[in-house]
């Protein structure tokens, strides 16, 4: 069993800052793939970005250039630092870590962006 816990959503205004955090823990194995998907209410959840085990970097192209992905492979944790938010960036976010049991989702945060 994999738990992954997510800190760092909020409520910021249009052009600010936030740093999303996840924390992996319990049976987690070696962890491939860690990332960050959003879904919005009514709609599917959506690849935000994803970081893989040697450092490759995949990010949804309404992020590029502005939210950026990294990792601790000895914490067993994954960052998110989005720049200059947008209106349209609010959503709940949610941690992903894949290992070879499959995919681990963590409770979500919820980020909001005023305009």
């Amino acid at each position: 069993q994999v738990q992954l816990v997510e800190s760092g959503g909020g409520l910021v205004q249009a052009g600010g800052s936030l740093r999303l955090s996840c924390v992996a823990s319990g049976s987690i194995f070696p962890i491939n793939d860690m990332g960050w998907y959003r879904q919005a209410p009514g709609k599917q959840r959506e690849l935000v970005a994803v970081i893989r085990t040697g450092g490759l970097t995949t990010y949804a192209d309404s992020v590029k250039g502005r939210f950026t992905i990294s990792r601790d492979n000895a914490k067993s944790a994954a960052y998110l630092q989005m720049n200059s938010l947008k209106p349209e960036d609010t959503n709940v976010y949610y941690c992903n870590a894949r290992n070879v049991f499959g995919d681990h989702w963590g409770q979500g945060t919820q980020v909001t962006v005023s305009s």
